[in-house]
């Protein structure tokens, strides 16, 4: 959520960012009259509160008429303040209903556009000449059969499209994947955590998932609870409502969980094997810190994706990702996409967002420094979505005979193995 003083201090700055993500500026003019409406309605509540305190007082040092006529005062102040108490609320709930639908301040320098126009700022590593080496590719399901690690016949029948089921070594990859990425993350002060991929509404709403993202989101109404798309939301719910010491941040965490998507309007889109599903696990990092300090955590927090994508030597670039795609909570958003070969072409395969004091202040997450108590900032980061990463190591190592190479930052958690052979 926005700070409300900003909104009357510069209201400018919020429409140029909403004129950025491609929104409607004009939003800001109903919430500054919706924030003033808010105000009055609250000041005269409070005053006529105030008179009926002060009348008590008095009516028991008065008598005869002066005392009727406080009395009669009192009255007509008890259905007053009953009434303004409730215009007071309504205006409250307008104002919050107004802001939670305004995203979080686009950060200078983020670049203009839509989904297609984010900008590259760096490119790492070679996609390899397959041509040159004398072999037309093969797609990561071809390759996931061939090794019985993947079985989207028997995912489909399970659980319907979108659905898989990895088997074999396809399991032990991700294990080994997990297992690579959580001892990283140990490396750079992340504290490990498995959170619940069940949350209340409050969550969800927190940390901004159920406005235009709520068509992507799997709803179970029985219970009124969330499945989680990312440990994100988990892990941003873990501190609401809490004051943090400043001495105690930041605060890092890493987490594995569950991840489901109802994959909205993507019809037609990526249908073969396991790039674009409706379930998959992810190793995310969070970080709640002092809001002067997020700039500088974003940064780190690419850096670490970078360093476990280099791990797995894989050519990526990294994106820099365009106002109009950050999403209702990210004020800017790092990608980072890795080389498919078969598709001749980079795809997303993490991202890092620097969210500001935006789910902090809806969430209620607080710093108590030495000028009082503020919200903090909070940063998520992609670690290895694992579908997306087993399709990367499968299709830029594989080699002529079938067998896929394995690479050597994860041979120590697939049991020293360096060659993954299709089986009979």
């Amino acid at each position: 959520m926005i700070d409300p003083k900003l909104l009357r201090t510069d209201p400018d700055v919020i429409r140029r960012s909403q004129i950025a993500r491609g929104e409607d500026p004009s939003v800001v003019d109903e919430l500054i009259t919706a924030d003033e409406t808010r105000r009055h309605a609250i000041a005269a509540h409070e005053s006529a509160r105030a008179e009926q305190k002060g009348l008590g007082k008095k009516i028991a040092q008065s008598k005869g008429d002066e005392k009727a006529a406080l009395l009669a005062r009192t009255k007509e102040l008890s259905t007053q303040v009953g009434q303004l108490k409730d215009e007071a609320a309504a205006a409250e709930e307008r104002f919050t209903e107004l802001a939670k639908t305004v995203g979080n301040i686009v950060i200078d320098g983020v670049p203009a556009g839509g989904e297609d126009e984010g900008v590259v700022i760096e490119t790492i590593g070679t996609p390899r000449d397959f041509a040159a080496e004398g072999f037309e590719p093969k797609d990561h399901l071809e390759i996931g059969e061939a090794l019985h690690a993947i079985d989207m016949e028997r995912g489909t029948k399970i659980s319907g499209s979108r659905f898989y089921v990895l088997t074999g070594i396809g399991a032990q990859l991700e294990f080994a994947l997990l297992n690579l990425a959580m001892s990283k993350a140990a490396t750079w002060g992340f504290t490990p955590m498995i959170p619940p991929a069940l949350v209340k509404p409050s969550a969800m709403e927190g940390t901004g998932f159920l406005g235009q993202a709520a068509d992507d989101v799997y709803y179970l109404p029985k219970d009124e609870q969330y499945l989680v798309g990312t440990s994100e939301v988990a892990l941003a719910a873990f501190h609401s409502g809490e004051i943090l010491d400043d001495a105690g941040l930041p605060r890092q965490y890493v987490a594995f969980s569950p991840c489901y998507r109802r994959e909205a309007g993507s019809y037609g889109k990526d249908t073969r094997g396991i790039f674009r599903v409706h379930w998959f696990d992810k190793v995310e990092m969070f970080v709640h810190c002092l809001p002067a300090d997020a700039e500088a955590w974003h940064e780190k927090l690419l850096g670490f994706e970078k360093e476990f994508i280099e791990a797995l030597e894989i050519p990526f670039q990294v994106l820099d990702v365009a106002s109009g795609d950050l999403g209702l909570s990210a004020a800017r958003k790092y990608d980072c996409y890795g080389w498919l070969p078969t598709q001749n072409r980079y795809r997303e395969i993490t991202s890092t967002s620097n969210c500001t004091t935006f789910q902090a202040r809806r969430l209620s997450i607080r710093h108590r420094g030495p000028d009082g108590v503020e919200p903090l900032a909070t940063l998520n980061g992609t670690l290895c979505a694992m579908t997306r990463i087993i399709i990367m190591v499968l299709e830029n190592h594989q080699q002529a005979d079938g067998s896929v190479r394995v690479p050597q930052a994860l041979r120590p958690f697939l049991g020293g193995a360096e060659v993954l052979r299709p089986q009979n």
